[in-house]
C-alpha cells in the first residue's frame, strides 16, 4: 500500500490508476475530493450517483444538497468537512455496491484516512457503517457513537439519500446532526487518533 503522498490530488490520481474495482469499466470517472477538512470530520457514504459520476465530486446531487443543509444547521459548510464513499465509482443504475467492489476500494479509502487522520468518522448509511462497525443495524444505531479498535470515534447516521425516498427520516437526520455537534463540542480539538496508532488504520 502506497502512503507517501504530498497531496490528496496525488493520492487520488495514483489510486485511480492502481485499483482493481470492476465498476471502473462502466463508470464515467472516479469520484473524490481533493481538499483536506479543516474540521477533522470525515463523512463516508456508500457510492457515487449519476450526478457525482458526471462531475467527479461526491454528494453534488439532491442528497448532497440535503447534506449541505444538515451541515449548515451546525455552522459548517462542505469546505469544512471531507466527504468520500466506500467505493469511488458509480454502480450501474445506482444499485448497492457488492462486497467485491467494496473490497477493491478498501486500500484507497484506507489511504485517504491515513492522509487526513480524522478526529471523527461519520458514516452515512449501512454500507459505510458496516465498513467500520460490522453487525450493527443502522435503523437502531443511527445517532450513536461507536469506537473502532484504532480509537477512532465512528458516528452513525442515515444516508441523506434515504430521506429523499422516506421523508420521515429527515427529522432523524436533523436530530442526529445535532448529536454530532454535541459530541464534537465535548471532545478535544486535536485528532483523537494518536500518532503511534495511525498505522492501525491500515487494518480498517
Amino acid at each position: 500500500m502506497k502512503t507517501d503522498f504530498n497531496s490528496l490530488k496525488e493520492l487520488h490520481e495514483y489510486y485511480a490508476v492502481h485499483n482493481s474495482c470492476p465498476l471502473k469499466k462502466s463508470a464515467t470517472q472516479p469520484v473524490y475530493e481533493i481538499t483536506p477538512p479543516s474540521s477533522g470530520i470525515f463523512f463516508i457514504g456508500e457510492a457515487p450517483g449519476r450526478n457525482e459520476d458526471l462531475q467527479g465530486r461526491p454528494f453534488v446531487g439532491a442528497a448532497g444538497k440535503f447534506l449541505n443543509e444538515l451541515l449548515g444547521n451546525i455552522g459548517l459548510t462542505r469546505e469544512d468537512v471531507y466527504v468520500s464513499n466506500v467505493v469511488k465509482y458509480r454502480p450501474p443504475e445506482n444499485r448497492d455496491p457488492s462486497d467485491e467492489e467494496k473490497d477493491s476500494c478498501r486500500v484507497w479509502l484506507n489511504s485517504e484516512l491515513l492522509f487526513i487522520k480524522p478526529k471523527v468518522i461519520v458514516t452515512l448509511g449501512r454500507h459505510a457503517l458496516g465498513r467500520f462497525i460490522p453487525d450493527v443495524n443502522i435503523s437502531t444505531s443511527h445517532g450513536e457513537i461507536f469506537y473502532h479498535k484504532t480509537g477512532l470515534p465512528v458516528f452513525a447516521m442515515y444516508h441523506p439519500a434515504a430521506a429523499l425516498y422516506n421523508p420521515g427520516l429527515r427529522d432523524d437526520l436533523k436530530k442526529d446532526i445535532l448529536k454530532l455537534q454535541a459530541f464534537l463540542e465535548s471532545k478535544p480539538k486535536q485528532n483523537v487518533t494518536k500518532t503511534n496508532e495511525i498505522d492501525k488504520l491500515l487494518e480498517l
